[in-house]
């Protein structure tokens, strides 16, 4: 599937979320990046610099695969790196403050008007 383009990061939001409408695919998001995030902020507590890779590397290193096994698609970091970026932080603050339901509701609503693909 070739990602839409979009002109808005408001505009972006939806299609993000609906890249990440299974729950599993958006839990594993928010473990791999709140891992990753636990271990860079030690490494740049603890002044060990190569543990600042934690971040990326074990986020994005839980993600993508998520992606591919249990969302079957391709990440939006790949078409949208800056949008998805933030798109990340977003849905892990809505996921933080129990508010998952919307981002369910959002994926859906997202699909249908777009055919699901």
């Amino acid at each position: 599937m070739t990602q839409p383009t979009f002109d808005t990061y408001e505009d972006f939001w939806p299609y993000y979320v609906a890249m990440h409408s299974k729950a599993a695919t958006r839990w594993v998001h928010l473990a791999g990046t709140l891992t990753g995030l636990a271990v860079s902020t030690y490494g740049l507590l603890s002044g060990r610099r190569r543990y600042l890779l934690g971040l990326p590397v074990i986020g994005y290193g839980t993600a993508w695969p998520a992606h591919f096994l249990i969302e079957k698609n391709n990440p939006a970091t790949f078409g949208h790196p800056a949008w998805s970026l933030r798109g990340d932080a977003q849905m892990i603050r809505m996921m933080l403050a129990g508010r998952d339901h919307e981002l369910a509701e959002i994926a859906a609503k997202w699909l249908a008007e777009n055919d699901g693909s």
